[in-house]
């Protein structure tokens, strides 16, 4: 086909937060705009306003779900939705999955028959609360899920629960990385010259850096801890205060050093200052987006806690996977982790190439190709 194509992706959430799904609806929005696509992102709700063709849909209200901060739509109403359907005419509408009754619903249900609808499932449970909450919703959007010209999942947790909770099939994707913002960069010059264990991610407690500080604490109090070694926690959130007392009351505020929220710019920087770089998610990850990151930016190891989502990403190097709960084990891994260089190399060599599947120039075609084809059987 290779036209130009007009897409919109529909999200029930806001695009201010740099979380999992933001991140996947925006590189991808910006490697098709960049291919001369018409992007357009119909949200919730968002303050950004640097960001073309933004379209915010409703009001939204915040709430805690497997075990992350978002933000769901209140009721928005049908008749803007229609107007900008029909103002736009777009050619394909990607809806992130799982889905509110209250917008996207309500998008799918007022696209025109020539419009293909796409989904990616993006969720994997942290607890069966969870599961219960999606099979519900599952019911609930059920009219509209027959709609969906194709449906795809980010990886293979995400499509198992998909299944599970929405009783629908899916293709596995890979997420797409723009992979070349993250090779080569030198790590930040504070941190040139020395050896570092790195932690990037929300301060919450599903991210598990208490988990990690906890290891350390062990490793030190062990005499096993190497010298001149420091640990590096990149990220904010509600668990600041308390983690950061935690390591003023054990005596590791010469080894730990909270650098706070980093920009997307530095995160590369940050990375790239990792001779290890410790994951201890303990769950409710789909995938693992920072994993490949990391992988790209690292000059060391990958150390990642073994839930289901991080397992997919990591299945060929699952001695790299930990029980993050398991103080010991975590702290006697980044230990040797740290002393064998010659471990940390094979490792680096083996991310290098793994992770250059995900390169958003791949990722990005694959999904034009599924647009096309989704077009094509609408056109039949």
């Amino acid at each position: 086909m290779n036209r130009k194509l007009k897409i919109g992706f529909v999200f029930d959430d806001t695009l201010d937060n740099p979380d999992g799904v933001q991140q996947y609806v925006l590189i991808l929005g910006r490697w098709l705009a960049k291919q001369g696509h018409d992007v357009h992102y119909l949200v919730g709700e968002t303050k950004r306003t640097d960001i073309p063709h933004m379209h915010s849909m409703s009001r939204n209200v915040h709430v805690k779900f497997n075990q992350n901060r978002m933000s769901m739509p209140l009721p928005a109403q049908m008749e803007p939705i229609r107007t900008l359907l029909a103002k736009e005419q777009f050619d394909i509408l990607h809806v992130q999955v799982p889905y509110s009754p209250a917008f996207a619903a309500r998008v799918i249900k007022a696209a025109g028959v020539h419009t293909a609808v796409i989904g990616t499932f993006h969720v994997a449970p942290h607890s069966r609360l969870v599961s219960l909450g999606n099979k519900a919703l599952g019911i609930w959007v059920r009219s509209t899920l027959k709609r969906f010209d194709v449906m795809l999942a980010t990886s293979e947790p995400a499509q198992a629960f998909a299944k599970e909770t929405f009783g629908i099939e899916s293709t596995v994707v890979d997420l797409p990385i723009p992979l070349d913002a993250f090779f080569g960069k030198p790590p930040l010059q504070p941190y040139q010259g020395t050896r570092n264990v790195v932690f990037l991610g929300r301060l919450v407690e599903r991210k598990g850096c208490q988990h990690l500080l906890k290891a350390v604490d062990y490793a030190v109090s062990h005499n096993i801890w190497p010298a001149a070694t420091n640990v590096i926690i990149c990220g904010g959130g509600p668990l600041d205060a308390q983690l950061k007392e935690y390591v003023a009351r054990h005596g590791l505020s010469d080894i730990v050093t909270f650098v706070g929220y980093i920009s997307e710019e530095d995160k590369p920087n940050y990375l790239a200052a990792g001779d290890v770089v410790v994951y201890p998610s303990t769950g409710g990850e789909s995938f693992g987006v920072v994993l490949l990151e990391a992988m790209a930016a690292s000059r060391g190891m990958i150390l990642a806690g073994n839930n289901p989502g991080y397992a997919s990403v990591m299945h060929e190097r699952p001695e790299s996977l930990f029980d993050p709960l398991d103080t010991p084990s975590l702290a006697h891994k980044i230990v040797d982790a740290l002393t064998d260089t010659k471990a940390r190399t094979a490792a680096r060599e083996w991310q290098q190439t793994y992770v250059k599947r995900f390169d958003v120039n791949e990722i990005g075609k694959q999904t034009v190709a599924i647009y096309e084809q989704a077009l094509h059987k609408r056109a039949d």
